[in-house]
């Protein structure tokens, strides 16, 4: 899955020139904080934001090797930290849940058989739907 993405990162100049861009613009705005703060590093920060969006306009072909770059650290990134943040609220928020489901005796599914029953099926209260039920579901 992250090895496809990885090959089909769009290196067309729309998605170079916007990465560039993005980048500049973003790199001048670290450079307006560093200034507000008093930091004499700005003036590097805007430079190299400029030169990024310099370099959009003007030369789109000596960017493209920094968006595959760009693009392939993110998507790394993204599918790591996503499976980080799915552990973590895994052990954070459903774990507990269950272990004090477990602790106080609450079971949210029957399990096991029961030979003598003809059914499993369980009767609803209200079996005649409306047409409004179905469009507003929830």
């Amino acid at each position: 899955m992250l090895k496809e993405e990885l090959k089909h990162i769009d290196t067309s100049e729309k998605a170079v020139k916007k990465t560039g861009i993005t980048v500049g613009i973003v790199l001048i705005a670290i450079s307006f904080i560093l200034w507000w703060v008093g930091k004499n590093s700005f003036v590097y920060f805007s430079a190299i934001g400029g030169i990024f969006i310099i370099l959009s306009y003007i030369a789109i072909t000596l960017l493209k090797p920094f968006h595959k770059l760009w693009i392939g650290l993110s998507l790394v990134l993204g599918f790591v930290m996503s499976r980080v943040i799915l552990t973590i609220l895994f052990y954070v928020v459903v774990t507990p849940i269950g272990l004090l489901a477990k602790l106080v005796g609450k079971k949210f599914m029957p399990l096991g058989f029961d030979k003598n029953a003809k059914t499993y099926w369980e009767k609803r209260e209200n079996p005649i739907k409306q047409k409004v039920d179905y469009e507003r579901q929830f």
